[in-house]
């Protein structure tokens, strides 16, 4: 396998978590419980490949330096910090939240969920960001 399309592919995952994350917040807006649960297992399933491809692509291409210059240097790297520091509370964050849920103690998962949730989303959005910078030249 080429890894060079793994960046593409995780960035493709990221912004299809946001779009499930989304969908999934409309549909309990709306009080749809079964379609909310469908795409919040959802995300958190293409969550999973995502931190998966992710790890691969990483351990096998190793660090991938940023070469943008001026200002946009400065906020690639201030998205890319709270991306990664964020990103590490998403897996515990998400797995508390689904659990909650899946043991039908709502009144606890509506409480996680409203922390969870702009988090999760943030890093879903900022990750194909970072993508399109890193990996596009996007802004630089």
């Amino acid at each position: 396998m080429n890894i060079n399309i793994l960046p593409m592919i995780n960035a493709g995952l990221n912004g299809l978590s946001a779009v499930l994350l989304l969908t999934g917040y409309s549909f309990i807006r709306q009080g749809n419980r079964q379609a909310h649960r469908a795409c919040m297992v959802s995300a958190f399933t293409v969550s999973v490949v995502f931190l998966i491809s992710y790890l691969v692509h990483h351990a096998l291409a190793g660090i991938v330096l940023y070469h943008g210059q001026g200002w946009v240097r400065g906020f690639y790297f201030f998205v890319l910090t709270t991306h990664t520091i964020l990103a590490a509370t998403v897996p515990v964050l998400a797995v508390i939240t689904l659990r909650r849920a899946l043991k039908g103690d709502f009144e606890k998962h509506r409480k996680i969920a409203r922390v969870t949730f702009p988090i999760w989303l943030y890093v879903s959005v900022t990750g194909v960001l970072v993508y399109f910078m890193l990996y596009r030249g996007f802004l630089s």
